[in-house]
C-alpha cells in the first residue's frame, strides 16, 4: 500500500511546477559520450565533453539552485557510469512516494543503485519498479494526471503496471518519436494550464490529445536540438532555460515566467539540460483555490 500523507513523508511531488524544496543532483565528474541516444549527442560524439568546464557550469547551476532556496543533494559519482549526471532517469517521486527505474541500457544500469542507497541511508522508503523499463525522463506529473512517454527507454508493460499501482491517478502513455529518447526533451509541463511542446515529435493524435488539456508554447527545431522543452520548474512561475534558447525564454518571459538562464550547454553534448539533471523529491504543493 503507497503512502498518502504528504506531512508524514520526506519526499513529495504532485507536479513539475510546485515550490522546488528538495532536489537530487550528480556532478558530471566522468561524463562522456559512450553510445549516441539522440541527435544533440550525435553531433557532438567527435568532439566529446570538457569535464573542467562541464562541472563549472554544474556547479553554478547547483549555486543558483541553492540561491533560489533548494536543498540540493548530491549523489557520489563512480567513473563507470557516464552518464550519472542525468539523475531525471534513474526514478521520479510521484505523491510521497519514491519509485526507483529500472534502466534500459546497460551504460545506465547500476546508477539506481545509488539512489537506492540514498534513500536507505535516510530512511526514506521506496517503491523500486523491478522488471519493467522505465526512466523518470518520461513521466511527467500534473495532480491527478500523469503522462508517461513510450520510447527505447520506457516500455508500455511498465506503462500499466503504473496504471494498476496509481488506480487514483490517470495515467496516459504517450507515443511519440523515438530518437528524441524522452519525453521531457519535446514535452514539459510549466503550469495547470501551460505546457512546452515541439510538435514534429508527435502524431496529429497526440497533438490534439495534449491540446485539448494545455496550451501549448511551440519549440522550433532548432531550440529542440538544443533542448528547449527540457526546463527546470521550481515553483512561482521561476524556470531554469540555457540562454541559448532565445525565443522559448521570449515566450515564457511574455507569459509572465521569470526565466533563470545558467550555461550548461557543455552538459546538454550529452543530450540531456535541466530537467534531465535533477530529480526532485520534495515539491510544497500549494493549496488549491
Amino acid at each position: 500500500m503507497l503512502p498518502i500523507s504528504e506531512n508524514q513523508h520526506r519526499t513529495y511531488c504532485y507536479s513539475e511546477y510546485d515550490t522546488l524544496k528538495e532536489v537530487i543532483l550528480c556532478e558530471p565528474k566522468h561524463m562522456k559520450i559512450r553510445a549516441m541516444i539522440n541527435d544533440t549527442q550525435k553531433k557532438f560524439k567527435d568532439v566529446g565533453i570538457h569535464i573542467k568546464i562541464a562541472m563549472e557550469q554544474h556547479e553554478k547551476f547547483v549555486h543558483t539552485l541553492k540561491k533560489q532556496g533548494v536543498h540540493v543533494i548530491l549523489l557520489p559519482t563512480e567513473d563507470n557510469f557516464p552518464e550519472q549526471v542525468f539523475t531525471r532517469d534513474i526514478g521520479f517521486t510521484l505523491g510521497p512516494t519514491t519509485f526507483v527505474a529500472e534502466m534500459a541500457e546497460n551504460v545506465r544500469i547500476g546508477e539506481e543503485q545509488l539512489l537506492k542507497t540514498w534513500l536507505e541511508d535516510e530512511k526514506i522508503s521506496y517503491y523500486n519498479l523491478i522488471g519493467d523499463k522505465i526512466e523518470g525522463g518520461d513521466v511527467l506529473i500534473d495532480r491527478n494526471s500523469i503522462y508517461v512517454g513510450i520510447s527505447n527507454r520506457t516500455n508500455k508493460k511498465a506503462i500499466n503496471h503504473l496504471k494498476n499501482l496509481l488506480s487514483k491517478y490517470e495515467v496516459h502513455a504517450v507515443p511519440f518519436t523515438e530518437k528524441y529518447l524522452h519525453l521531457d526533451c519535446v514535452f514539459n509541463i510549466l503550469s495547470p494550464n501551460e505546457a512546452l511542446i515541439y510538435p514534429e515529435a508527435f502524431h496529429k493524435k497526440e497533438r490534439e490529445f495534449l491540446a485539448s488539456r494545455y496550451e501549448l508554447i511551440e519549440v522550433s527545431k532548432d531550440e529542440q536540438f538544443t533542448l528547449g522543452t527540457n526546463v527546470l520548474s521550481i515553483g512561482s512561475k521561476k524556470v531554469f532555460s540555457l540562454p541559448v534558447n532565445h525565443g522559448v525564454n521570449e515566450q515564457l518571459r511574455k507569459r509572465g515566467y521569470d526565466v533563470i538562464e545558467v550555461d550548461i550547454t557543455e552538459i546538454i553534448k550529452s543530450g540531456g539540460s535541466f530537467r534531465c539533471c535533477t530529480l526532485p523529491v520534495f515539491r510544497e504543493r500549494k493549496q488549491e483555490a
